[in-house]
């Protein structure tokens, strides 16, 4: 499979809010590519780039021999793509163009923070314009934690929140930012409905509904698991129709992410089920919407790989670590007034921290 040498090399933008499995669809896609020749763009919010080590962990980006390809993965730093557009986007788009005959198709896996919007608008840009098109922007809802109201517009819940504290004036911005994902969206993906039964998946599907044109399909999937031929080739050329989708950040001159946090924590080995009761108990004591990270559990030659949403968290041993690598354990944490000091003192108080 081929890309004809006068077409514009068609761009699928995955995004979706945290957790909902963006990266297990990527995973998806580039296992069942047959053929595609595709060039990944990760970009993550967080000092560590989590989510590229984890595709880089499943052979995404590297040789047979488990060598990375240089160019075969891009990894944007610095926050959300929106933020970075300028420093590190359209360097990363130049590069791939200077390789257009070598691609079929570019991947670009955004930030459960970011703002899809003026990504799709940056492909306007006279340097990339003739060379790229967005084919579709495919935004990955989870379903349970939809189902949970946890991004969900519930008025009652808001005048009883607003009349308990007086200081709440607004919607989360958590919700519009799950509000302007589905604004962009061509095709919304509503992801683990293993884990839904038919009331809530109801509920969430009627719920997105509300926030996306007629014509824009809600496909139901487990862990991504979608025919190429729904994800692929839409031919929506989404730069050109962006201006006409509406989003609650429309008229801000600037837009940052100030309102959260990142950080990371680093640890020596820790015992497993002492991390993951503790990481439980600070997701209810603290604002942290994220964690994710790898693990040193004592005695395992494996890293555990874990990742939580609110509440929920899953965890599996992904690899062996490598001979001559530090096994530690880092974890991001991303949330709302983070203070570094309590969680490492938490973690280490409720035993987590393995001692010699």
């Amino acid at each position: 499979m081929t890309q004809a040498s006068n077409a514009k090399i068609p761009v699928t933008i995955v995004t979706g809010f945290l957790g909902s499995g963006k990266t297990t669809l990527l995973r998806h896609i580039l296992g069942n590519a047959e053929g595609r020749r595709i060039a990944v763009i990760v970009n993550e919010f967080g000092e560590l780039g989590i989510d590229g080590e984890i595709l880089r962990g499943c052979g995404i980006g590297c040789d047979d021999e488990g060598n990375e390809r240089e160019g075969a993965l891009y990894e944007l730093a610095n926050g959300c793509v929106c933020c970075t557009v300028q420093e590190e986007f359209l360097p990363v788009m130049l590069q791939l163009a200077e390789r257009r005959g070598e691609l079929d198709a570019v991947l670009i896996e955004t930030s459960g923070l970011a703002l899809p919007k003026p990504l799709v608008q940056a492909f306007q840009w006279p340097d990339i314009a003739n060379i790229f098109t967005v084919d579709s922007v495919v935004t990955v809802v989870d379903g349970p934690a939809a189902a949970s109201g946890q991004f969900a517009e519930n008025p009652q819940a808001v005048d009883e929140a607003r009349r308990a504290d007086p200081n709440l004036d607004h919607e989360s911005p958590l919700h519009e930012l799950f509000e302007d994902q589905l604004s962009a969206a061509d095709l919304v993906v509503l992801n683990k409905t293993d884990l839904m039964d038919d009331a809530a998946r109801a509920k969430v599907e009627a719920l997105v509904r509300e926030e996306l044109p007629p014509e824009v399909k809600i496909v139901a999937a487990s862990e991504g698991r979608l025919p190429l031929a729904l994800l692929l080739g839409q031919g929506r050329a989404a730069e050109a129709t962006i201006h006409l989708r509406e989003s609650h950040h429309d008229h801000e001159e600037d837009h940052d992410h100030d309102e959260f946090d990142s950080l990371v924590i680093e640890l020596p080995p820790v015992d497993r089920d002492s991390l993951l009761a503790v990481l439980g108990k600070l997701v209810e004591q603290h604002t942290i919407y994220r964690v994710k990270g790898f693990v040193a559990v004592p005695g395992k030659p494996m890293r555990l790989l874990v990742q939580g949403v609110g509440r929920r968290f899953d965890h599996h041993f992904d690899r062996r670590w490598r001979d001559g690598e530090a096994q530690r354990t880092r974890l991001v944490f991303i949330g709302e007034d983070l203070d570094e000091g309590a969680l490492r003192k938490a973690l280490e108080e409720a035993g987590a921290v393995a001692t010699a």
